[in-house]
């Protein structure tokens, strides 16, 4: 498949493909070949199209749910993981923080895509159905839309979390962005949309026939009697009747996944008691709110937010049980929106006693520069802050200044177990460095 990327072109490795036993070619111009050539004008729907018939079809045999979403697709993955397998059903999970059957962690287990390019995610689901699996949920991103990942795929419900800034550097402008996000609502036999978002409203309208809405207001399923804990939430679902949630995982936010994963379980066919027990039950999502055990007086939280919004919501879900200071560590990923720096400096700054800006995947950019469009931000807003680029170094400064009450927030990195500079991966477990700090205190 000749496939042009964003740093390298397949058309390089046509010979080479050839001398390895490739047998066909297929490509968006005529080319010199010694194996026969097809010509697409879209090679990589070619290529999902291929690989669906190859891997025989596996969405005709699962009940297909995908969630997208600028925010919280990981998290209503999982919830409805924890949901079906609550329900004795076999459950594949395709999204960020790896592959899953049911509770386990796959061989097959990917890091480097939220949705996995096309062969590779046909031959999971082909495989994950052959070990049982009737259901699969997975996250999908709108790099998997625009690049036809799951193009052809069949989807049976869709969700809608919300829309908010990212990847401008890939979609330019937010119309783009939600017009790709679009697309996975015209391949699904029902949809599932948060339409207290602005962009879930637009959704709705256009697809309503086929929707169900959830929300805090004005939806057919809504969240009310809100009460936030020190671990989580608790609340109620209204659903021609009421049905109490207590979920550990904090935040408003958290509310609306869960509101989401309810819907998407309920049209999947699942009991609603029972999916109000499950979602109960969940232990919460690795990187997401995550609370790491530290033993002293003040709390670490590990959080993947590297969105403004993200940033914004877990900053604030925090805030609502911190019975001291929030000192928030974060940095912003390199070769990525520049845009979204400032801001995240802004808000940052406003939200938190004291920031500690430090390093995040750099990538190919120099990290010195982006530390500096991160401080523009927050130095307009106050002067706690602090810049200290090696990210192991941040954070015992981080824990160091903790005090009893206070919650060191780690931003950004959530699951991650590695920093990318260059074009390589550099081992890094925001947990292992956060055990080493505490017992450098003790």
């Amino acid at each position: 498949m000749c496939l042009c990327g964003e740093h390298d072109s397949g058309y390089r490795y046509i010979k080479e493909a050839e001398t390895r036993g490739a047998i066909a070619i297929i490509a968006d111009r005529i080319i010199d070949s010694n194996v026969p050539v097809i010509l697409s004008h879209n090679p990589r729907r070619k290529m999902a199209e291929y690989a669906k018939r190859i891997y025989s079809f596996p969405d005709d045999k699962m009940y297909m749910i995908g969630v997208t979403g600028t925010n919280g697709k990981t998290t209503v993955t999982h919830l409805l993981r924890d949901i079906f397998c609550a329900s004795d059903k076999k459950t594949a999970l395709i999204g960020t923080n790896g592959c899953y059957l049911n509770h386990f962690l796959s061989d097959e287990s990917f890091t480097t895509s939220t949705t996995p390019e096309a062969p590779e995610l046909w031959s999971i689901l082909k495989n994950m159905n052959e070990l049982g699996a009737k259901t699969a949920v997975m996250e999908v991103s709108s790099h998997a839309l625009s690049l036809d990942r799951v193009y052809g795929m069949d989807f049976d419900i869709s969700v809608f979390t919300n829309l908010t800034k990212d990847h401008m550097d890939f979609h330019k402008n937010m119309e783009n962005y939600y017009k790709t996000k679009e697309q996975l609502f015209e391949m699904s036999k029902k949809c599932v949309i948060n339409t207290d978002d602005e962009y879930g409203k637009r959704l709705y309208a256009k697809y309503k026939k086929k929707s169900i809405s959830v929300g805090f207001n004005n939806a057919d399923i809504t969240a009310s009697d809100i009460s936030y804990t020190s671990d989580g939430v608790d609340f109620i679902i209204n659903d021609e009747g009421k049905y109490k949630v207590s979920l550990h995982i904090p935040g408003k936010f958290s509310v609306y996944n869960a509101l989401c994963a309810y819907a998407a379980a309920k049209v999947a066919g699942i009991n609603k008691t029972l999916i109000c027990d499950a979602l109960s039950k969940t232990s919460g999502v690795k990187g997401r709110a995550e609370t790491v055990d530290v033993g002293k007086d003040f709390k670490v939280i590990i959080d993947y937010a590297h969105t403004p919004d993200g940033l914004e919501n877990i900053i604030k879900a925090i805030r609502e049980n911190c019975l001291g200071k929030i000192i928030t560590l974060f940095g912003c990923g390199g070769n990525r929106d520049e845009s979204k720096r400032y801001e995240m400096g802004e808000i940052s700054g406003k939200l938190s006693d004291f920031t500690v800006i430090t390093s995040d995947n750099p990538r190919f950019e120099n990290p010195v520069k982006i530390l500096k469009d991160i401080e523009k931000g927050i130095s307009r807003i106050t002067n706690n802050y602090i810049v200290i680029q090696n990210r192991f170094d941040a954070i015992g400064y981080a824990v160091k200044i903790a005090k009893k009450g206070d919650i060191v927030l780690l931003a950004g990195k959530g699951h991650e177990d590695y920093i990318i500079e260059n074009d390589k991966k550099v081992h890094f477990d925001e947990r292992e460095a956060i055990r080493y700090w505490i017992e450098q205190l003790n």
